[in-house]
């Protein structure tokens, strides 16, 4: 009698199991839609998270129910942002993959890159727009109304430098690790 009752606790702690990680898995799903990421390839990401052993294409497929192809697809987007690793084992010929666990270093990858990739283009293009407008405002022959158009948008670039010259050094703090001297783990974790 007793051994039915273990069987039916170890069932209900089962289903408590999965109902606990579905709903990380939406959650997942839902929030990397936010950094463009389709939700799909985040549900991908957290049934990963939830494994503790390297999983081959195969077993996502099986696990998921989305094509090879698919599957294949939406690992490479998890690969480029950093947030999922292949990893070698040994005896198999097929590729294994692990979800990165440690979301302080998918922060520093994944918003360091995408940062940069702002702030670049930002100060790129702030740069060739000033030096159009720095021609119309030295123009002699510009007429009044537009010389002065072209001067409060030179400023207002200015102003939009100090923010991505900012954001540059977050970048900077961020892809290096820096950022936690200044807000540590140890400050945020209620653990300790």
């Amino acid at each position: 009698m007793d051994e039915n009752k273990d069987n039916f606790k170890d069932v209900k702690n089962k289903e408590k199991i999965d109902q606990a990680e579905s709903l990380m898995v939406n959650t997942f799903s839902e929030t990397m839609d936010f950094y463009g990421v389709t939700p799909s390839v985040g549900r991908l990401y957290g049934m990963m998270y939830f494994k503790h052993q390297p999983i081959t294409l195969d077993e996502m497929k099986e696990a998921l129910g989305m094509s090879k192809p698919s599957m294949s697809t939406s690992v490479r987007k998890l690969q480029d942002i950093g947030i999922v690793h292949k990893v070698w084992q040994k005896g198999s010929r097929k590729d294994s993959f692990m979800a990165e666990k440690n979301f302080f270093n998918y922060f520093s990858h994944f918003f360091g890159l995408k940062w940069e990739r702002e702030v670049s283009m930002f100060m790129i293009n702030i740069k060739k727009a000033q030096e159009q407008l720095q021609e119309v405002i030295e123009d002699g022959e510009t007429d009044e109304i537009l010389r002065e158009k072209a001067i409060r948008d030179y400023q207002q670039l200015d102003e939009a430098l100090v923010y991505y010259r900012w954001l540059e050094k977050l970048t900077k703090l961020t892809k290096s690790g820096e950022i936690y001297n200044y807000i540590p783990v140890e400050d945020v974790d209620e653990r300790n």
